[in-house]
């Protein structure tokens, strides 16, 4: 009974995402503030009966209810009750449906958070975003519905979730990086009511600011922790692969980077409208070009889901129709768009466009890199694979020339800058960075272009973030009244850069001057890595939840003192008779130490895998100071007070029109 009813709140929520998608824009349209006032209580209900059908998703999981063929699918009885929690997105259909509980829950934030926005406005964005979910809830009951059942013929047990996802961080992972990715929906939706109203203007750039932001927060943590997981999980010991679905998650990130940016000139400038909307328009459209991806079957990948043809041509037909709709809307809408500001060659301006110029370029190089090989096979032109080398020799200048401008920029004026004062404050920064990227590199003592300049960058942005926040709080009444008076999104933004250069600090390091060696060792052998001694000490075995565990004991010392001790391990689930490793690692700030055990070699022996990772911490370390500095960002006391919208039409010349807006709340 209650998978059926999961399904018919799914029909519910279906026919209301039609009612919001239809019905708040007639009255928009027309004017009609009846038909407009329904959008906040159907984006509500909306998110009711989603939320319903997740619940009994997740309650099918908890009972066992083999019944469902999703359930028995990725499920088993002795599966620890949270990894049956997850389990609720650990395939096709339920983490579809995760997407769609996001969506809505998008929705009804943006209904409840927006109450003082002009009403137009927000019909229209909410319609708009009706019209997202009617297509995902049409996709998801047509071709993916996770409640369909097995009977009679129901399975004594379940035939387990993949061990790959029995991890804690695919617990959280997937969450976050929706919340990212469908966050970029509301972008998106005030991009499209913007283009509709012909009104891109600082008010409209400043209620779309926060909910990016945020979004883009929540998809740097996601992307953060899909690392972390297949640093540890996989065994071998990398923190970013170049997997397709990776750089499927990349793509909008680069992109709503971007954006973001765009934004905050939009808003306190005035320019760069036309430009914003589109990156609004291809940041979702990237978001949906990753879903194309990992549920279509056009890519194998322990990421990916899906192999039905269907769904992969119901996906490609609502991402054509999204990008050829909005673009064609963009097309005609957006060159009566009109700004006249002028700006010099060195203003703030620039810097930003020239950053957003590589951001973009970044994310058309992963993009061509991703899409050209499936293009090419599809055609019938044979199997090409684009790897780490291609990625990396070409996507490193640019994040390095990022940096560089990123440093400069920070020092840079609206309007105009002078050259010659803009030298003599990025002099300071510059040596600093110079003198600690050369004591970093003799430190290791390897000295190579790419490392030498990876620090420099990082360094470049450390120094010139942190120069900039003591010039700022400079005070009269002393440097701590200086620093409290500086604004919240100051700080989310000084957050943000330095978080920036921890993650290209980290990057730079460890693939630089890691240190990595496949060894055959039984034991009681010894292998080395400089002055660290790993010692294979003995096998050992236990018993899981849910699968059996063979465990190396290797002691790692330092001039014959302890510096810990790893129990790498090789599980074997018991359902699905999968082989796992489980990698041991000794974390620190400065450095990780990491041992894997592969396959059996001899009657003793391991193939076993060492490795020293110097500051390869930073990385998570890094992506998690710029999801806090955009958290941060949004807190920003612009966007929780009252501010009177300026409108030409105001009745009394030169005075602000009586009605209220809001960003955020």
């Amino acid at each position: 009974m209650y998978p059926e009813l999961g399904q018919f709140t799914l029909i519910l929520a279906l026919l209301l995402s039609v009612l919001l998608a239809t019905v708040p824009l007639v009255g928009a349209i027309t004017g009609r503030e009846s038909l407009m006032g329904f959008s906040r209580p159907l984006a509500a209900g909306l998110f009711v009966f989603v939320a319903i059908a997740f619940g009994i998703l997740t309650h099918s999981f908890l009972v066992d209810d083999f019944s469902v063929a999703y359930v028995a699918n990725n499920s088993n009885s002795m599966l620890p009750w949270y990894f049956k929690f997850s389990a609720v997105w650990g395939g096709h259909e339920g983490s579809l449906l995760l997407w769609i509980l996001m969506l809505a829950g998008w929705t009804l934030a943006v209904a409840v958070f927006s109450r003082r926005l002009p009403t137009v406005m927000v019909s229209q964005v909410l319609a708009v975003m009706g019209m997202v979910s009617v297509g995902f809830l049409l996709f998801i009951l047509m071709t993916s519905n996770p409640f369909n059942r097995l009977l009679p013929n129901v399975p004594a047990d379940g035939a387990d979730l993949n061990p790959l996802l029995q991890d804690f961080g695919l617990i959280i992972h997937p969450p976050m990086l929706y919340m990212g990715y469908v966050g970029f929906s509301v972008a998106f939706a005030f991009a499209i009511a913007a283009l509709i109203n012909g009104r891109l203007d600082a008010a409209w750039a400043r209620w779309s600011r926060p909910w990016t932001t945020v979004a883009w927060a929540f998809l740097s943590v996601g992307i953060a922790l899909g690392s972390w997981w297949a640093y540890y999980e996989l065994g071998w010991g990398g923190w970013w692969f170049w997997d397709p679905v990776e750089n499927a998650s990349l793509l909008p990130w680069l992109a709503g980077t971007a954006l973001m940016h765009s934004l905050a000139v939009t808003e306190k400038r005035g320019v760069f409208k036309s430009w914003t909307v589109l990156l609004a328009i291809v940041t979702f459209a990237l978001s949906l070009l990753g879903t194309f991806l990992v549920r279509s079957g056009v890519l194998t990948s322990v990421h990916a889901f899906a192999s039905d043809p269907t769904r992969g041509a119901f996906l490609l037909g609502l991402l054509a129709v999204t990008i050829v709709s909005s673009l064609t809307l963009y097309a005609f809408r957006a060159p009566v768009v009109h700004t006249r500001v002028r700006y010099g060659s060195l203003s703030r301006e620039i810097f930003l466009l020239l950053n957003n110029v590589l951001l973009v370029s970044s994310m058309l190089l992963v993009l061509v890199g991703t899409l050209y090989p499936l293009v090419l096979d599809y055609m019938g032109g044979g199997r090409l694979s684009i790897g780490e080398p291609f990625y990396n020799t070409t996507f490193s200048p640019i994040a390095i020339a990022v940096g560089l401008l990123l440093g400069a920029g920070i020092f840079s004026r609206w309007k105009k800058t002078d050259g010659g004062w803009l030298g003599r404050k990025l002099l300071w920064p510059a040596a600093i960075s110079l003198l600690v990227a050369a004591a970093v590199v003799a430190g290791f003592g390897n000295f190579t272009p790419w490392a030498f300049a990876g620090v420099f960058t990082a360094a470049w942005v450390t120094v010139a973030t942190v120069a900039d926040l003591w010039l700022k709080s400079a005070s009269r009444q002393g440097r701590w009244h200086g620093l409290r008076r500086q604004s919240r999104s100051y700080y989310g933004m000084v957050l943000g850069h330095l978080g920036m250069a921890m993650t290209m600090a980290g990057a730079t390091v460890v693939s630089n001057y890691g240190v990595e060696r496949d060894v055959r060792m039984a034991p009681g052998e010894t292998a080395e890595i400089g002055e660290l001694r790993f010692t294979f000490s003995e096998m050992g075995s236990r018993q899981g939840a849910n699968f059996v565990a063979q465990y190396g004991r290797f002691d790692i010392t330092r001039e014959g003192e302890l510096v810990a001790t790893l129990y790498p391990e090789k599980r074997q689930y018991h359902v699905q008779r999968n082989v796992m490793t489980e990698a041991g690692i000794d974390a620190g700030l400065t450095r990780d130490l990491f041992v894997a055990l592969g396959e059996r070699v001899g009657d003793d022996a391991w193939a076993v895998r060492i490795q020293y990772k110097p500051l390869i911490r930073w990385l998570w370390l890094g992506a998690l100071f710029m999801a806090a500095g955009g958290f941060l960002a949004i807190a920003d006391r612009r966007y929780r007070i009252r501010e009177r919208a300026s409108e030409t039409a105001s009745s009394t010349p030169g005075k602000a029109e009586g009605n209220v807006v809001e960003a955020v709340s």
